[in-house]
C-alpha cells in the first residue's frame, strides 16, 4: 500500500520531494488538482467534493494506507470533515493527515510565542490557525498575512519583482516583533533562502516541506498498524487532473528536475 500525497496544484510537490528524500523505501502516489485551482476561491462545500473524490480515488484505485493533504486550504476546508464522517463509514483503518496542526506543534516545541504567518488569502480570512493554536497554546500570539502574489510569481518565474514584494509583505510582521514565521503555502518552501536573507536573524522559518517529512516519520514510528502495511519498493506516480505546458514547466521549476505527469481526470 502507498502513501498518498495530494494538492490543489504542483506545490505539494516540494513536501511530496523532502518525504521521499527523508522515507525514501516507501511507494507514492502524488496528484495535483490542476483542473480545478485555485482552491482558494471556491465555496467549502465545493471544495470538499473535490477533496473527497481525491481521497477515494488514492484509497480505492491507488491503494494508499496514508494520505497528507498537503494542500493548505483543503485542511482548512476538507480535513476534518474527511477525517470525521468520510474515513470512518468508509476506510476506518487508514489515515488522512493535513498540514496545520504539525506546523503549530512544531512552533509550540521551539517555545516561539510570538508568531508570523504567510498564506493564501483564504488562509488567513479561514482563522484556522488561530482556532487550532488555541487548542495547542494560547499563549502563543500569531499575526497573519495575506501574500497572493507569491504563487504566481514563483510559478512564472517572476524572480526579479520578488525581493520588493516579500520586503512589503514581511515588514508588517517583522514590526510585531515575531520570534518565527510559519510558511502557509507549500510553493512557499522555493523561497526559503530569500526570506532568510530579509528577515531578522533572530526569526526561525517554519517550512512545511522540512517539518511534514520529520512529523510524519514520527508519526509512522507510532503507529506501527498502518506503517508496517506500507510497500517499499521506491516507486512514486504524479498525476494532475490536467496537464499543460505552463504545469509541465512549473513542475520541473518547483523539483529541479523533470518528472513523468499522468494525467487523471474523476
Amino acid at each position: 500500500m502507498k502513501i498518498g500525497v495530494f494538492d490543489s496544484g504542483l506545490g505539494g510537490l516540494l513536501i511530496a520531494k523532502e518525504i521521499r528524500k527523508q522515507l525514501p523505501d516507501y511507494d507514492y502516489v502524488y496528484f495535483g488538482d490542476t483542473l480545478h485551482l485555485p482552491y482558494g476561491v471556491r465555496s467549502m462545500d465545493t471544495i470538499y467534493g473535490y477533496c473527497e473524490k481525491i481521497v477515494d480515488y488514492l484509497f480505492r484505485v491507488q491503494n494508499c494506507q496514508i494520505i497528507i493533504v498537503a494542500c493548505n486550504t483543503a485542511s482548512a476546508a476538507a480535513l476534518r470533515r474527511l477525517q470525521q464522517e468520510y474515513l470512518p463509514t468508509h476506510f476506518p483503518d487508514r489515515r488522512i493527515l493535513g498540514v496545520v496542526i504539525p506546523m503549530l506543534e512544531e512552533a509550540d516545541d521551539s517555545n516561539i510565542k510570538n508568531l508570523g504567518l504567510i498564506a493564501t488569502n483564504y488562509m488567513v480570512g479561514s482563522g484556522i490557525y488561530q482556532e487550532e493554536l488555541r487548542k495547542i497554546d494560547p499563549e502563543i500570539e500569531i499575526h497573519q498575512k495575506a501574500t497572493p502574489l507569491l504563487v504566481p510569481l514563483i510559478e512564472y518565474e517572476g524572480d526579479e519583482w520578488i525581493d520588493s514584494v516579500l520586503q512589503s509583505y514581511l515588514q508588517p510582521l517583522v514590526e510585531k516583533g515575531i520570534k518565527g514565521l510559519i510558511l502557509g503555502c507549500t510553493h512557499y518552501a522555493i523561497l526559503e533562502e530569500k526570506l532568510a536573507k530579509l528577515l531578522p536573524e533572530n526569526v526561525t522559518i517554519l517550512s512545511q516541506h522540512k517539518i511534514i517529512p520529520l512529523k510524519l516519520t514520527d508519526y509512522l514510528q507510532r503507529h506501527p498498524e498502518i506503517e508496517t502495511k506500507l510497500t517499499k519498493n521506491n516507486h512514486v506516480s504524479y498525476l494532475l487532473s490536467d496537464i499543460t505546458p505552463s504545469y509541465i514547466l512549473a513542475s520541473e521549476r518547483l523539483m529541479q528536475e523533470k518528472i513523468t505527469l499522468q494525467k487523471v481526470v474523476l
